[in-house]
């Protein structure tokens, strides 16, 4: 399995896969991907910082990137508590009822509190950049669109590619005519931000669309869908979801068993579309959480980033009740495939094998 993508980002297999763990970024890396962290989690610059020293230290020198987040729209500057100012009173009175009615405690006074809004703002998404400039990244990602050009035109300087997801092939047009390098064509069945095409629509419009490389997103976890994906134009794959359920994950994060047992339990048919994680249309984990937002006296979501900085002390209530009809995490439909925690690197083992036996298979109807 290589494309020229494996040249340009200097990996063995055409595999990219993005991750909030460093753990499970650094192992993807050694098995001859690219493993991207996504920095959102990290509100302290100094702290995301420690952590690509971290990776820098134990990716055996293969290469790796990053992911940020910069939403288009205001609000995007301010505190924390200049933003909660524009929370509605019933949205926060909802949140509360509803974990009541959940039966979800309060957090004990030493538990781990996992980043909120912060890291959702254009100034400490700029931070991140920087921080991750000062690093031997290969890749820069953002997961909203196009970033800013001036932030486009600082990744050039240090001679490192920009990728951006899109969702129609208009966006990936304009990703383009911006400087990204990569386009990331995301279909409908991911986890996490996404629009309403599907993978196997979505992909040969864009690749068609534009001059560029483009990654396919949503709905890979197997060889054959890689092969599919490269069948149709992608010059490498995006992947996300598949590394959930990773042995890697919880060395990370050791309060997510619970949300690694939900989604050994999950089928295809267990995410829902929704904007209540972020205010932006995400593919999420189905649970009562998710259920109780869908009910008749639920309000609607705010615009980013208010919802998240609504929601996010009550995500880490929910974690913390290792209840795994409680977490609150995006996912996209390739969930169905998971049936049990493994290592990353059997992962990509069962891709490289799927994908040559996809080969071999339509070698035969020839």
């Amino acid at each position: 399995m290589h494309t020229a993508l494996c040249d340009t980002l200097g990996i063995e297999h055409p595999i990219i896969g993005f991750t909030p763990s460093e753990h499970v970024a650094a192992a993807i890396s050694k098995a001859g991907g690219l493993g991207v962290l996504g920095c959102v989690r990290f509100n302290d610059a100094d702290e995301l910082d420690r952590v690509l020293d971290w990776m820098d230290e134990h990716t055996g020198g293969r290469p790796y990137g990053v992911d940020v987040v910069m939403p288009a729209k205001v609000p995007t500057e301010g505190t924390q508590v200049d933003l909660d100012k524009l929370i509605p009173e019933e949205h926060k009175a909802f949140v509360e009822r509803t974990l009541k009615d959940l039966g979800v405690p309060e957090l004990p006074e030493d538990a781990e509190q996992r980043a909120g809004v912060l890291g959702w703002l254009h100034s400490v998404a700029r931070s991140h950049v920087e921080v991750a400039l000062r690093h031997p990244i290969k890749l820069i990602a953002n997961a909203l669109g196009s970033p800013p050009v001036d932030v486009i035109e600082q990744a050039h300087a240090h001679g490192v590619p920009v990728a951006a997801l899109a969702g129609k092939a208009e966006h990936a047009r304009r990703h383009v005519r911006n400087g990204v390098d990569f386009v990331v064509a995301q279909g409908y069945e991911a986890g996490g931000h996404t629009g309403e095409i599907g993978s196997m629509v979505l992909l040969p419009e864009i690749v068609d669309a534009v001059d560029a490389p483009v990654l396919a997103a949503g709905g890979i976890g197997s060889g054959r869908q890689v092969a599919a994906a490269l069948a149709l134009g992608a010059a490498g794959v995006w992947t996300g979801s598949l590394w959930l359920a990773t042995e890697e994950y919880l060395q990370t994060m050791p309060a997510s068993a619970a949300m690694q047992t939900a989604l050994v339990r999950a089928t295809s048919s267990d995410t829902v579309r929704t904007r209540i994680y972020t205010g932006k249309p995400a593919r999420l984990l189905k649970t009562r959480w998710t259920q109780a937002w869908a009910a008749p006296d639920a309000p609607e979501p705010l615009p980013m980033p208010l919802q998240n900085l609504l929601v996010s002390p009550a995500h880490n209530r929910l974690h913390e009740t290792n209840d795994p009809e409680l977490v609150s995490m995006p996912a996209g439909q390739i969930i169905g495939r998971i049936d049990r925690v493994r290592p990353v690197a059997e992962i990509i083992e069962d891709l490289l094998s799927g994908y040559e036996e996809a080969l071999a298979r339509l070698e035969k109807t020839r």
